[in-house]
């Protein structure tokens, strides 16, 4: 097969170096960014760019099920967009696999007439692993799979026919991928547990890009600003930021909170706000895009996320780029990166009494701000930069696809 020629209508990203050295990699995902939202699936969308100078050629699909509204690429994060049939809800995920797979067969044997697929490179178990499984035993394309949050089996806070239906066919899709790529520990411990059979697993965190995530001075004015970004839900810890804010609001008058993100429990955290008579005190800015949640993270005084079901957490990885110090919760992927009182700060999940005196240590001492907010930037740029993970994950490539 002629592995130099590009299919036309897959967006096939340019590779440095002799095509026929390259690897051509078929990220089938299901988040991404489109121009409906230009954030959703940042952190694959911001890794493709960084695997080409590895000489991997990525090529990618989205998908999305047809009952929701159609997606459109964008030109800084070109992909195809393809909508399949899928019975609405959690209820549907085990045959959405596929339903999916139907969709892409005739397109994926297009696609390597024209340009050989050495590797497909899924994102998440349901539904697009399932296809990618049922791809690699019709086509012979080995795949691999990553999970991104703790959730590996697909439970979705759910217990019964239903759930266990979604852990079945997810530990199918996990013995049948050449490996399973973890963003944490924490993430692989729960597949360990989870599987009733060992399966090949590699961790390879999230990288950061060091530079538009990049220190720079607090915002004019002077006035103490907690950042916290991530969807408004409720074990994202919002609430618990809000009511550790109430309890040391006496003793930081001019103390703000800024909250960027959106999701079903926005209007509750504002209700909150308002209760704790907070309400002057706290910016709900909703979805903001990738500069602007940069230049957030420089300006602000500390970054507070105390999450307490986070597989990792992309945006800890870049406040903590910027200098800043983060706030993460103890036993969360983030506490493999994060070492209290050294890089970051740690507090217990829903502990708002923890948390405030987190809060109060650090607005009251602006050296140890600085002094974690440093070590916090050189934790990213050793370990956790965009290069570093292409690097880790060309290896990946290289060993599913002999």
């Amino acid at each position: 097969m002629d592995r130099t020629h590009e299919q036309p209508g897959l967006s096939v990203l340019a590779t440095p170096g002799p095509a026929t050295e390259a690897l051509h990699v078929l990220t089938l995902v299901p988040f991404y960014p489109s121009e409906e939202n230009l954030v959703d699936g940042c952190f694959v969308a911001e890794s493709l760019p960084e695997l080409q100078k590895y000489n991997v050629a990525p090529s990618v699909i989205a998908v999305a099920p047809a009952y929701h509204a159609a997606k459109h690429s964008t030109a800084s994060a070109p992909a195809e967009w393809l909508r399949y049939a899928q019975v609405p809800g959690n209820i549907g995920l085990p045959t959405a696999g596929p339903l999916l797979f139907a969709r892409l067969l005739g397109r994926i044997r297009r696609l390597q007439q024209q340009r050989y697929v050495d590797v497909i490179h899924a994102h998440s178990a349901l539904p697009c692993g399932h296809a990618a499984a049922m791809l690699a035993q019709r086509l012979g394309i080995p795949f691999v799979v990553t999970i991104h949050g703790l959730d590996a089996f697909n439970a979705c806070f759910e217990d019964g026919w239903a759930a266990a239906w979604r852990k079945k066919v997810s530990r199918q899709v996990y013995r049948q991928a050449k490996v399973v790529i973890c963003v944490s520990d924490r993430i692989r411990q729960n597949l360990e547990e989870g599987m009733d059979q060992p399966v090949p697993s590699a961790v390879v965190y999230n990288g950061t890009d060091i530079e538009l995530f990049s220190p720079g001075e607090p915002a004019c004015g002077e006035e103490p600003v907690i950042l916290v970004v991530g969807s408004l839900l409720r074990g994202k810890g919002q609430e618990t930021v809000l009511r550790a804010m109430s309890r040391i609001s006496g003793s930081y008058p001019s103390l703000r909170c800024r909250i960027i993100g959106e999701g079903r429990d926005g209007e509750q955290f504002q209700a909150l706000a308002c209760e704790l008579g907070l309400a002057q005190r706290v910016q709900f800015q909703g979805r903001q895009s990738r500069i602007q949640v940069a230049q957030a993270m420089r300006e602000c005084t500390l970054f507070a996320l105390p999450s307490y079901y986070e597989g990792l957490g992309c945006v800890y990885l870049e406040a903590m780029a910027c200098g800043k110090p983060v706030i993460g919760c103890r036993g969360q992927g983030i506490g493999e990166i994060v070492q209290h009182g050294v890089n970051g700060w740690l507090v217990g999940a829903n502990n708002v009494e923890e948390l405030a005196e987190g809060l109060a240590a650090l607005l009251r001492d602006a050296e140890l701000r600085r002094k974690l907010g440093m070590a916090a930037r050189q934790t990213i740029v050793e370990r956790l930069t965009l290069s570093q993970q292409a690097q880790l994950l060309r290896t990946l490539y290289e060993e599913a696809a002999r």
